[in-house]
């Protein structure tokens, strides 16, 4: 379900769950998405495996656009648009 981005889209805020188990990663992205204004880009750090798979469906049932993930060094960064 995520999608490996080949390009970085810049990001107004990010947050660093990077040492959060499950499901504390998304519950971080929850209270992140309402310091974005509408438009804009969050960015997730996280070395949980599950929040690749977790951040797209938690994006896709509340509305906001899930743009994808890439590799980092022992992490990913998860990216999402707030769209409403």
């Amino acid at each position: 379900m995520s999608e490996l981005l080949s390009q970085i889209p810049d990001a107004a805020t990010s947050v660093d769950a990077r040492g959060s188990a499950c499901p504390g990663p998304l519950l971080e992205a929850k209270k992140a998405i309402g310091s974005v204004m509408v438009g804009e880009v969050l960015e997730v750090l996280s070395n949980d495996p599950g929040t690749k798979d977790d951040i797209p469906i938690w994006a896709k049932k509340v509305g906001h656009e899930y743009l994808g993930h890439a590799e980092a060094d022992g992490y990913e960064r998860i990216f999402v648009r707030r769209q409403k």
